[in-house]
C-alpha cells in the first residue's frame, strides 16, 4: 500500500521547487562575460569604478506603484530583476577584491510575504554570479569606501538627477577623508556609449529570445485579425492582443498597444481607444509583446469587413512594395539610411501614380524627393534598432565622425551582422481638397523585425501575414469557421 504522507510530502516539494524563483535568464555566465567585456574596456581607458543602477519603483496613485519593470542597462548586465539593487563594477580590484560587486535588498521574511520573493545578497550572489552582494540600504556606508582612492567614475551622465546627487553624495564623503589621505576620483565618464555599442549587436542568446518575442506578437495579430467585426471597439482589439501576449509566456506588452479604426489610422501614436470599427475601415495595429527583457514590435493593416477596397488594396500594395525594397537593401556593409532611402522612392512613385501628389506639380519622383512633397504622406522613418527596448539604444551616426563638409552631421553608421532593426514604411493620407476623395482617411503601416545578415536580413515577425491576399483569406477562413 502506498504511503500518502510521503507521496504528497514529495508533490509538494515538487510544486515548490517548480515555483522557487530562477537565476538570470540564459544562466549566469552570459552576464558575467558582459561584465567582465565592461571592466576589460574600463582597464584599457586608465580603470575605475562603474555604477549601474536599476530602475525606480514609480508611484501610480495613493500607495499603489505601476507595475515594475527593471532598467535594461543593468538588466543586461546582471540578469537581475528586483527593485533596489545597483552593479558594481570595480577595474582597480586587486587580484583578492571583488570587481562585480550587487547591491539588492536584504532577506526579510515580512516584507516577503506582502512581496514575494527576494534572492537577498547571498542568493543573489550565487545564484547570478557575483563576486560580492551587500544589502542595498548599505550603499551610503559602503559606496565611498568602494570608489576611494580609484581615478574615475564611469556612470549614466545627467541620466537622472536624483542619481547624480546621490553620487554626489558619495563623492563629498570620500572627499571628506582627504586629511587621511584619501582621494575621490579625479574624473567622471558616461558609460552609457560603451554600453550602447554592446547592446547594439546582440548575442545569440538575445536573437533567439527575440526570435520567440516576435512568435508570440505574430499570433497576437493573427488572432486580432480572426476575431475583429465590424461593430467592436478598438479596446475589444486590444483585448485580444493582451490576452494572447499573456496566454504564451509574455510578461507584458513592449509598448502602450495602437489600435486604430479608420480615420484614427492616420494618427501615428494613436491609443487604442472606444471608436467602433465600421464596415469598410482598415484597422492599423502596432502592438507587440516583451518577453524576458525583449521587445518584438509589428505593425499590420487589415480591414474590418475582411475585403480592402479597390483605394485600400491601391494604397496597401504601395506600401508593401516599399517594405520589400528596404527589406532587400538591408544587409551587413550598407549604412542605416539605405533601407528608408529605398523605401521612400517607391512610396513616392506610388503617391504620384495615384495623384494624391499632382503630377502637373513635379516632373519626376526624384523632385518629389528632393522637396520632400511625400513626407505629408510618410512623416516618420522607416526603421530603428530594436532589444531590450522597442526604440532600443545606439548612435545611428559613426559618432566622432565629422561630416563631409564642417557643418554637416556624420555619416549614417553601417549595419553590422547581428544587429536589430525594424522595417515600417507607411502612407497615411488624411482627407484634403488636393486629394482624390476616394482615398481620405487611410493609414496605413506595415512592420516587421529584422536581424541583420552578412547577405541580407532575416525577418523574425513573418508568422502573421503580410500580403492582402493572405491576410483576406485568413479573415474569410475564420468567419466561415465561426
Amino acid at each position: 500500500m502506498m504511503d500518502t504522507t510521503l507521496t504528497e510530502s514529495a508533490s509538494a516539494a515538487s510544486r515548490a521547487a517548480a515555483d522557487a524563483p530562477r537565476g538570470p535568464d540564459g544562466g549566469a555566465e552570459l552576464y558575467r562575460a558582459r561584465r567582465e567585456r565592461v571592466l576589460a574596456a574600463l582597464r584599457a581607458q586608465g580603470g575605475g569604478v562603474a555604477l549601474v543602477p536599476t530602475a525606480p519603483e514609480v508611484l501610480r496613485n495613493r500607495d499603489a506603484d505601476y507595475p515594475y519593470r527593471h532598467d535594461s542597462y543593468f538588466y543586461y548586465l546582471t540578469g537581475f530583476t528586483e527593485p533596489e539593487a545597483l552593479l558594481v563594477l570595480d577595474a582597480n580590484a586587486g587580484e583578492n577584491q571583488p570587481s562585480s560587486i550587487l547591491f539588492c535588498r536584504a532577506k526579510n521574511v515580512e516584507r516577503e510575504t506582502w512581496e514575494g520573493f527576494r534572492f537577498g545578497p547571498d542568493g543573489a550572489r550565487e545564484a547570478f554570479g557575483f563576486d560580492a552582494a551587500l544589502p542595498f540600504d548599505d550603499l551610503d556606508t559602503q559606496i565611498p569606501r568602494l570608489i576611494a582612492n580609484r581615478p574615475a567614475l564611469h556612470y549614466a551622465l545627467a541620466a537622472s538627477e536624483r542619481f547624480d546627487a546621490q553620487v554626489k553624495r558619495w563623492i563629498d564623503a570620500v572627499r571628506a577623508q582627504a586629511r587621511g589621505g584619501t582621494t575621490a576620483p579625479a574624473a567622471a565618464y558616461d558609460l552609457i556609449p560603451l554600453l550602447d555599442d554592446m547592446r547594439l549587436i546582440k548575442d545569440a542568446h538575445e536573437l533567439d529570445t527575440m526570435r520567440r518575442a516576435g512568435d508570440i506578437s505574430a499570433l497576437a495579430h493573427v488572432r486580432a485579425m480572426q476575431t475583429c467585426r465590424p461593430g467592436m471597439h478598438e479596446y475589444e482589439i486590444e483585448a485580444e492582443l493582451l490576452y494572447t501576449f499573456r496566454k504564451h509566456g509574455a510578461q507584458s506588452p513592449a509598448y502602450g498597444s495602437i489600435v486604430a479604426a479608420g480615420a484614427n489610422a492616420c494618427v501615428l501614436h494613436y491609443p487604442a481607444g472606444n471608436a467602433v470599427a465600421r464596415d469598410g475601415d482598415l484597422i492599423l495595429i502596432d502592438a507587440a509583446c516583451e518577453l524576458n527583457g525583449y521587445a518584438a514590435d509589428i505593425t499590420r493593416t487589415f480591414p474590418a469587413s475582411g475585403r480592402f477596397t479597390s483605394a485600400q488594396r491601391e494604397l496597401y500594395d504601395i506600401v508593401l512594395a516599399a517594405q520589400q525594397a528596404a527589406i532587400d537593401a538591408t544587409r551587413a556593409g550598407v549604412n542605416f539610411e539605405a533601407p528608408h532611402d529605398a523605401a521612400v522612392r517607391v512610396l513616392a512613385q506610388g503617391l504620384l501614380d495615384t495623384g494624391i501628389i499632382d503630377k502637373t506639380r513635379f516632373a519626376s519622383v526624384d523632385d518629389v524627393i528632393a522637396e520632400r512633397a511625400y513626407a505629408r504622406f510618410y512623416m516618420h522613418r522607416t526603421g530603428h534598432w530594436l532589444g531590450m527596448d522597442v526604440h532600443d539604444v545606439g548612435d545611428y551616426r559613426e559618432r566622432g565622425t565629422p561630416g563631409a563638409q564642417a557643418d554637416a552631421p556624420p555619416p549614417w553608421r553601417t549595419l553590422r551582422a547581428g544587429m536589430t532593426l525594424t522595417i515600417e514604411p507607411g502612407l497615411y493620407v488624411r482627407a484634403a481638397e488636393d486629394v482624390p476623395e476616394r482615398y481620405w482617411d487611410i493609414g496605413i503601416r506595415i512592420e516587421d523585425d529584422a536581424i541583420v545578415t552578412e547577405t541580407g536580413c532575416e525577418l523574425i515577425t513573418r508568422g502573421v501575414p503580410v500580403h492582402a491576399d493572405e491576410i483576406e483569406a485568413l479573415m474569410q477562413d475564420a468567419r466561415r469557421g465561426a
